[in-house]
This record gives C-alpha cells, structure tokens and sequence, in this order.
C-alpha cells in the first residue's frame, strides 16, 4: 500500500500547486457532541485555516445513536474520528479504515473510585463492582484486569462488572464502588455531583500500561490511491494540527469557538474550559503523526485479556504518507 500511497501524494503534490478557486468540500465525522475533545477543528474552521488551504470544511457531531464507521462506510463523511479499539474491530470486520493522523497523544480514560469503599490501591479491587463502557471501550479494561490477576466474573477473588452507560449515576446510587471516567469530562462529574477529590481514587490507565489510543482520524483504504482525495486529506490534516495547536495554547479563545458551535445549548464555559484544559495534556506532544510504539501498545492490549477485541496483529492499519507530506 505504501507504493500506491507514494505515487497519489506525487501526483496530489502537483494538484496543490494549483488548488482550484472553488474550495473543496471535505466532512469530518466526530465520535461525540460538539465539545473541547474536538477543539481542533472547530478551530481551523473559525480562524480560516481551512480556507487558507482551499476546503470547505464540514464539521458532523456525533451523539449517542451516531456510529461514525457507520458514517464513513456509507459515504457520509470523508474522514471520521475514532478510537482505535474500534477502529480496528471495524477493521477486522471488513470496513477497511486506516489511520492517517493522529492527533491525541496520550488516554484520558480513568477508573473513578470512592475511597470509603475500601479502595486505596489496585489491590483492593477484588470483590467490588466496576463500572465499565463497552462497544469496545471495554478491551482495556479486561486487558488491565487480566494483568492484575481479577476476574471479571464476580467473586471475592475478582470484580463484578456493571456496563455503565453514559453517566456516573452508579457511584452515587450505590451500584458500583467504582466507574469509568475520562479526564476530561465524566470525573468532574463526578465531582460535580458531590464528592470531592479527596473521597476518590483514579486509577488512570496509562499509567496501568493498558491505554490504548483514542481519537485518531481515519479514512477509508481505497480512497488514499485517489491523488485528488489525498491531495484534499493531506490540506485537512495539515490545517486541523495548526487548529489544534492554536487550541492548546489559546485555550479561552478555543472554548469560545466551541460555545458559538454548541447548537444544544447546553454547554457552559466553566465545563468547556475545565474540559479544554484537560484535553491540551491529551493532545501535547502530538505533532498529528502517528507514534508506532503507541501502535504497538494499543494492539498488544487490544489482543491481551479475555475476548480479544481483534484476533490478530492488523496490517496495513495505519499510514505516516498523509502526515509526512502535511507537516512539512
């Protein structure tokens, strides 16, 4: 695939060089709703950076009935934002997506508990109810958990799984000693709802060893031979890091932009502010280039730990070509 790439950027190189008047339409499928976690490109969109490269950007949220393999599959967005577990399943499953940038170096996914369950370290996990998002969030999890030694079929020597939805009701009502959380969001709901910091203890799972990536951009495989799609893909990727990078370091202008875009209404600043400062430690040290060694850690967990998300080491699932040509 990597010849083919070559030769579409070749001939993507001399498109750029005379980039039509007329912009080029391009959509990116987001994973959730408007908010911080997608700054980025919201960003881009606002200051013109976009424009500056000849596209005309359309921004889709995403939501809870929204499945954005689904989208890209059936040709409603060019290029969605994904976390690679499901990536990758997609993947397997014969949905050829390939990463092409990513813009999130590190995981913001946690285990959120409360202290007065007995809970001080990983030791004391067994026996307590976890509460656990599945569709493929759960793999690291099981991963973590097969580390450690639990099982999760309940028992004084393992966990009790709950599958959580998209709250952190089950801290609260007594259903779970402990819940997932990412940084940027449900933990401050959590703390939103009553308990302070000092009453919990985050388990975060990069320093568990098991995070895998989240919110990369893939597209699909067959489109990256298209010079004229990987001339428009490499002008996105190049215009959506300047976003990003401009996001991190001018994070109250950022979370204006994102207000102006909330068409729920329901987004406040302090929450989009909080969020905006979390996710600038998830996207620092990120230049949009793919880091293989996080690759490599992702899939070894993915395989790791019960039912395997995927049955084996992908190939051809991830490509530097777009990014190597958009940050020059």
């Amino acid at each position: 695939m990597k010849k083919v790439l070559v030769a579409a950027l070749a001939a993507a190189a001399s498109l750029s060089a005379t980039v039509a008047q007329a912009q080029d339409k391009f959509t990116i499928q987001l994973q959730w709703v408007t908010q911080a976690q997608f700054a980025g490109y919201y960003v881009a969109k606002d200051k013109g950076f976009y424009d500056a490269v000849g596209l005309d950007v359309t921004i889709r949220p995403g939501g809870p009935d929204i499945a954005p393999p689904q989208i890209l599959a059936g040709g409603g967005a060019d290029i969605m934002v994904n976390w690679m577990p499901s990536a990758l399943s997609a993947r397997e499953n014969g949905l050829p997506v390939v990463n092409v940038a990513q813009p999130f170096k590190s995981s913001g996914m946690m285990l959120t508990c409360r202290r007065d369950s007995g809970i001080s370290s990983t030791d004391d996990l067994a026996g307590k109810t976890l509460g656990v998002w599945f569709f493929g969030n759960e793999f690291p999890f099981l991963s973590w958990m097969s580390q450690l030694g639990l099982g999760t079929d309940g028992g004084d020597n393992g966990v009790t799984v709950l599958q959580q939805g998209f709250n952190v009701d089950p801290i609260f009502n007594g259903q779970a000693d402990c819940v997932s959380t990412m940084t940027y969001n449900e933990y401050w709901q959590v703390i939103d709802g009553g308990l302070s910091a000092d009453e919990l203890i985050v388990f975060k799972y990069e320093d568990q060893g098991v995070a895998t990536l989240e919110d990369g951009l893939y597209v699909l495989e067959d489109n990256l031979s298209d010079p004229a799609f990987a001339d428009r893909l490499t002008r996105f990727v190049s215009a959506s890091m300047k976003g990003w990078k401009y996001a991190e370091a001018n994070v109250e202008e950022a979370v204006e932009i994102i207000l102006e875009n909330d068409d729920t209404g329901t987004a406040t600043y302090e929450d989009q502010f909080r969020m905006m400062g979390e996710i600038a430690k998830l996207t620092a040290g990120s230049n949009g280039a793919l880091d293989p060694a996080d690759y490599d850690r992702t899939v070894a967990t993915l395989l790791a730990g019960g039912d395997a998300v995927i049955s084996g080491a992908p190939e051809g699932a991830w490509t530097h070509a777009i990014t190597d040509a958009a940050l020059k």
